[in-house]
């Protein structure tokens, strides 16, 4: 059963390969992490971890029980008690209702473990799965904006302590 996990430097390897893996899935929705962020993992996941400790991100990971990483569910920008939510699964992962269950989680710790009462996510109009997500996990649709230049929705959620 996979298990969601806080980030930890021992991720490495099979962050890298999650992401090396579904690169190209996720550049057909996602604008593409560039060759830089590959070369360059090493460091960008210790800043990761930076602000993890500083309390300022939390990132978390679906991990399987190979130990392959199934999905990346992130708080972003922590401030006067709320978050951003971002997230994307392995292709492989995908409709299966695991994202759906890792969002209900985060929302728990972001509630019971962060302190944090509010949440907000966004996600393209056309991606149908990312937005059945958030719906099924009590966040409401707020309003329309732009995500990486696609017409987008965006999300809010109130979280009880």
């Amino acid at each position: 059963m996979p298990t969601l996990e806080l980030l930890r430097a021992d991720h490495a390897a099979a962050l890298l390969l999650f992401e090396r893996q579904n690169r190209a899935y996720f550049a057909a929705s996602i604008p593409d992490r560039g060759d830089a962020f590959f070369t360059d993992f090493d460091a960008l996941l210790a800043e990761r971890l930076a602000e993890q400790d500083a309390g300022t991100c939390r990132f978390h990971l679906l991990v399987d029980d190979d130990g392959s990483v199934l999905g990346r569910f992130n708080l972003v920008d922590i401030a006067d008690g709320e978050a951003e939510l971002g997230y994307r699964m392995a292709e492989h992962a995908t409709g299966r209702g695991l994202a759906t269950a890792a969002v209900a989680d985060v929302c728990v710790r972001a509630a019971t473990e962060y302190g944090l009462s509010g949440l907000r996510a966004r996600a393209t109009v056309a991606n149908a799965a990312s937005r059945v997500v958030l719906t099924r996990n009590a966040f409401t649709p707020t309003g329309e904006t732009e995500l990486n230049g696609k017409p987008a929705l965006t999300y809010a959620r109130r979280l009880a302590a």
